[in-house]
């Protein structure tokens, strides 16, 4: 067997990772595994078919060889750089043996999960002058024996899993006015679901259902209301609701039992509240929509006519849990306001049950005990002109890096920055397609009082809605996407440091950290079995918004935060 030896230089050690290649590529394909609507529904224990493995949004899987007493002996046994150094956010999707992962400037690669081994790769051409403000993607769905991924340009595109082959294509929105696409597609009950990114631009979110099959759309739902529709009298008078924002870039979580979508929407546009007076319907909610038909079934804004930018475009997570004595069919959300949201679920509305914050916030006096409606001081509300000060910053308490959840302890896992708070101005705006229409001038990092660290793994039971355990870091933000396993094991990286860490899930007790690896890892862990073994992936590749958060406490705590190496690269390990 031929093998390429790649040497890495990490940090103060450097280890050899061999990646193999050479009669297993052929083989691993002509037996690719189809993806059916029923192994959706129910994955197999050692599969990763989907962005957090379940509708339900978990990222739990029940995979227990690697467990709390052998983690410390976990070592990468294969890494392969992707050639791009922009920020890589995907997650990395296992079927039967074959790995996908996506990376920016439209690439989608096709992995032997076992070796690294480089089955076929994607790149799609990129239009001159291509509009695509933040270029990352978040993965691929998979279904029949199709992949899909979402491009850029705002084109949605169908490959053939055995040879990465192109078999349609679909532009979804026109990209010239603001809208591209980042998010991994979703797919249930017979419809290709996908979102747009594009909230400073001034798009009109929505979500489009497309045919697996052919591409062709089936139905579209936009996230602003237009006259006659309810929630439009929630927008001023005029035409502020065609350019009103709402985009949803996050992909959402399904309820086989309701066959409903659930979706987080973004910030309004322009970003000051008072250019678009009203409560702005459905900024910064979920919506429920019926995977069938699109119908908007239900909603729950998390916060009224944003001025923050805090997007609450990642989907609740479905889980029931207890209250006052009673199973709640619920969704629990932790919201880029800094607030932990319980929900409950119908085949319809959405009903508020419970609010707390979970990171430092100021803006938010207290929660309507019926609506959980915030009263905001309006002294933290930033205007046209008017500058203010708020706890936590724009990025959030959490930003979009997904939550984990274990049936085994009853705990949310959460990737938070704590004590950082921001600074802004309004400035008045006006529409243009394809030009910025954020009106936003500068912004301002501070920290909360008492602040002595930032990055913070937080662990939650969600039958007592209270705080189990927290980790701090000392030295970092925590931008770490959350896997929980059946092993009693949470994992994440997140941090400057460039490490993946592993935790205990019931005490939070940090059992293993990585050697630093090429470049920090916000991408969502996943993890899988080939031949009987266990495997733990992750996709590195710092960049993006989180160089904004790094640059921020650098200004405030100077020489502790430098800049992160960047590149991509797609790291697998394994006990030893």
């Amino acid at each position: 067997m031929k093998q390429l030896l790649c040497a890495l230089g990490v940090s103060a050690a450097t280890y050899v990772i061999v990646i193999a290649a050479g009669q297993e590529t052929s083989s691993v394909l002509k037996t690719y595994k189809p993806v059916t609507a029923s192994r959706l529904l129910k994955p197999a224990d050692g599969d990763w078919l989907m962005v957090r493995r379940t509708y339900d949004g978990w990222g739990y899987s029940p995979l227990e060889k690697i467990n709390t007493g052998n983690v410390s002996r976990l070592k990468p046994v294969w890494m392969i750089e992707t050639g791009e150094t922009r920020v890589h956010e995907s997650a990395s999707i296992v079927n039967d043996g074959v790995m996908f992962v996506t990376t920016p400037n439209n690439q989608v690669i096709a992995l032997d999960a076992k070796t690294g081994a480089v089955l076929w790769r994607y790149k799609r051409p990129r239009p001159p002058g291509a509009l695509v403000p933040h270029d990352t993607n978040r993965g691929v769905a998979l279904f029949g024996g199709k992949v899909f991924f979402g491009a850029g340009e705002a084109v949605v595109v169908a490959l053939d899993a055995q040879t990465g082959k192109e078999i349609w294509t679909a532009a979804v929105a026109d990209n010239k006015s603001g809208y591209y696409i980042s998010l991994a597609p979703l797919v249930a009950n017979g419809r290709l679901m996908v979102g747009t990114s594009g909230g400073e631009y001034g798009v009109r979110g929505f979500v489009a259902a497309l045919d697996p099959e052919t591409g062709k759309e089936i139905w579209r739902t936009f996230t602003i209301p237009g006259p006659g529709e309810p929630g439009h009298e929630t927008w001023p008078a005029g035409d502020a609701w065609k350019h009103g924002g709402a985009p949803i870039w996050v992909t959402g979580n399904y309820d086989p039992a309701t066959n409903l979508a659930y979706w987080g929407t973004g910030n309004g546009g322009p970003w000051m509240g008072d250019q678009r007076p009203g409560d702005n319907l459905y900024t910064t909610s979920v919506i429920a929509l019926d995977v069938t038909t699109g119908a908007l079934k239900g909603h729950f804004q998390y916060h009224q006519n944003d001025a923050w930018d805090w997007d609450e475009v990642s989907p609740p997570i479905l889980v029931d849990y207890r209250r006052n004595g009673r199973t709640v069919k619920g969704l629990i959300d932790v919201a880029r306001n800094g607030y932990l949201w319980f929900l409950e679920r119908s085949s319809g509305p959405i009903k508020f049950v419970e609010g707390k914050p979970y990171v430092y916030q100021d803006v938010f006096k207290s929660l309507d005990a019926k609506t959980g409606r915030p009263d905001v001081d309006l002294t933290r509300k930033p205007g046209t002109g008017k500058s203010a000060t708020y706890c936590p910053d724009a990025h959030g308490g959490k930003n979009w890096p997904p939550i984990a959840y274990s049936p085994k302890t009853r705990m949310i896992y959460i990737p938070a920055t704590n004590n950082l708070c921001g600074q802004t101005i309004g400035v008045p705006v006006e529409y243009a397609p394809g030009r910025n229409f954020g009106g936003v001038s500068g912004f301002g990092a501070s920290m909360a009082p008492g602040a002595d660290h930032f990055g913070e793994v937080q662990a939650w039971n969600v039958d007592t809605g209270m705080l189990a355990w927290k980790h701090n870091f000392a030295k970092s933000p925590n931008w770490g996407s959350i896997l929980a396993t059946g092993g009693g094991l949470v994992i994440s990286g997140g941090t400057s440091d460039r490490k993946l860490h592993a935790f205990d899930a019931a005490t939070g007790k940090l059992l293993w950290e990585s050697e630093a690896m090429n470049s920090g890892a916000i991408a969502p862990p996943s993890t899988f079995l080939v031949d009987g073994q266990q495997y733990i992936a992750v996709q590195t590749g710092w960049g993006g918004d989180v160089t904004g958060t790094q640059a921020a406490l650098n200004r405030l705590v100077p020489g502790d935060y430098p800049p992160v190496p960047t590149g991509g690269a797609v790291y697998v390990f394994a006990v030893e």
